[in-house]
């Protein structure tokens, strides 16, 4: 392994108004190493990874590249220089296809003429290197999450970055898609690549990473092998005391608890056919499958998102006519999505608006909203569900992602529903919110909520639900409950393996 410094950081810090994110770092990232950053959200790792790839510039502190000091004023100055990000929000052109976006800016042209013949055997050759298949005509904008993220990675490999900083690169995919990616950033490591690895999944960092920095509130708490680390040591350095990483105890269910909502031959061709489901009062039922295997489809046509071929859906006994998000609402069913800056939160708007945007005529009078009842009941929202700041005015935009999946919850909990469809409901937040999430939907359920949970994460959905739907190509293939509930069985249900 090449011991030589690839970029090191003195005394870097950066403020965002009132807000230190980062403070007084020095670090020393060796060249050809997997160096992962862990820390809880708003701690400061994707800050740190920003300006490293020199999408912001720090308010103090030197930056050197190569043993050189450097002072980028756009992420085209840290490319010269090799270093390129995957942010955690995607970056693609979603009009463009799968080519165009990997070759984005490295077009090959002869006398002006795009050669798109050139660039196909170009991206044959890239795709035999990493393993990943994709169709290269097919507009982003159409793609799930898990490809999409795909994409962003082979044109990172394609631009032969030295250096490149990966922000929860795998937080989208599945388990045998993280296994894969891995296996690249290993490929990468092995090739001279130096990776700058941002996680919250602690057993990924140790398996995967050379060196791990813990960052806390802003500051470097200590830089250390991986092999000297362990989660719980991880967990103990990120918060400041040790934590229980265990789920949450599960809320006995009542014998006699009512079914408070059900779906019979739910079907949207080519994506979902046949499924049925139910929840009963008080009961967390987890939907567990692959990426792909229809589950975040399911979720979306009983709420209304997208329509539905044919399907019954019935909540507290009584037929609902579901055709639209806003019946949903008034029927006590709402949507917790997979992606909260894409589907669940308006990033422009303040964070009590976006609380009450789906509740405002509950606090209108005559047209008008009574801005003081909307203010009070926000603000203690926020603080029962312990956002911070628990402030309605500040902008969304300026929360962690941890916080900013409090305040999507809060969204749908402002007017309490009858059943909340939680689909990745820890996606892309640290091991303290994870908690804290898991807690909340543990207090919904006893208190007489039906839960429909939706996880890439198999430990989640056997560590929450009471019972298990498995799916698979767009069907539930399985029920588990009880001693029948074990992971064996539920993954061979999913990949469709014999027991």
């Amino acid at each position: 392994m090449n011991s030589t410094v690839h970029i090191e950081l003195r005394n870097v810090g950066k403020r965002f108004d009132a807000v230190e994110a980062l403070a007084n770092i020095n670090l020393n990232v060796v060249r050809g190493t997997i160096h992962a950053l862990v820390g809880e959200n708003g701690a400061g790792k994707s800050t740190l990874g920003k300006i490293v790839s020199g999408v912001i510039r720090p308010d103090q502190g030197e930056v050197i590249v190569n043993g050189q000091r450097v002072h980028y004023t756009s992420p085209r100055d840290a490319l010269a220089d090799g270093i390129t990000m995957i942010s955690q929000e995607l970056t693609l052109v979603p009009k463009l296809g799968v080519l165009e976006n990997v070759f984005l800016g490295m077009e090959t042209h002869r006398a002006g003429i795009l050669q798109g013949d050139d660039m196909r055997q170009r991206y044959e050759r890239l795709t035999a290197r990493s393993g990943f298949s994709l169709p290269t005509d097919v507009s982003v904008a159409k793609m799930r999450v898990a490809d999409q993220k795909k994409v962003e990675i082979l044109r990172a490999i394609a631009r032969n970055a030295q250096l490149i900083v990966m922000d929860e690169p795998t937080a989208a995919l599945s388990a045998d898609e993280t296994e894969k990616l891995l296996d690249i950033v290993r490929w990468l490591r092995d090739a001279g690549t130096t990776i700058v690895y941002i996680s919250h999944f602690l057993e990924e960092v140790l398996s995967l990473a050379d060196i791990v920095t813990v960052l806390r509130n802003g500051q470097l708490v200590r830089t250390a092998p991986a092999r000297q680390e362990t989660p719980e040591s991880l967990v103990t350095a990120m918060l400041g005391r040790a934590m229980n990483l265990a789920f949450p105890p599960r809320i006995p269910l009542a014998p006699d608890a009512p079914v408070v909502f059900s779906v019979e031959g739910l079907t949207r061709a080519g994506l979902i056919e046949n499924v049925s489901l139910n929840i009963r009062a008080g009961e967390i039922v987890g939907l567990a499958g692959l990426v792909g295997s229809g589950r975040s489809e399911v979720a979306r046509a009983i709420f209304g998102a997208d329509r539905r071929d044919r399907g019954v859906i019935k909540i507290v006994g009584q037929h609902a006519q579901i055709e639209s998000p806003a019946d949903a609402i008034r029927a006590g069913l709402v949507l917790l999505p997979e992606s909260r800056k894409l589907q669940g939160l308006v990033m422009g708007l303040e964070v009590g608006h976006n609380v009450t945007l789906p509740h405002l005529d509950t606090l209108s009078r005559a047209t008008l909203i009574r801005g003081r009842q909307e203010h009070r009941e926000t603000k203690d929202l926020l603080a029962n569900l312990d956002v911070r700041p628990p402030e309605p005015r500040v902008k969304v935009t300026s929360l962690s992602g941890g916080n900013q999946q409090k305040v999507l919850f809060a969204k749908w909990l402002f007017r309490r529903p009858r059943i909340l469809i939680a689909d990745e409901p820890t996606r892309g937040v640290d091991v303290g919110a994870k908690q804290a999430i898991y807690r909340l939907l543990n207090s919904l359920a006893e208190q007489g909520m039906g839960v429909l949970l939706i996880s890439s994460e198999i430990e989640e959905v056997l560590g929450l639900a009471h019972r298990v739907y498995a799916m698979r190509q767009g069907r539930v293939v399985a029920e588990f409950e009880g001693s029948l509930l074990t992971e064996d069985a539920v993954m061979h249900a999913v990949f469709a393996t014999p027991l």
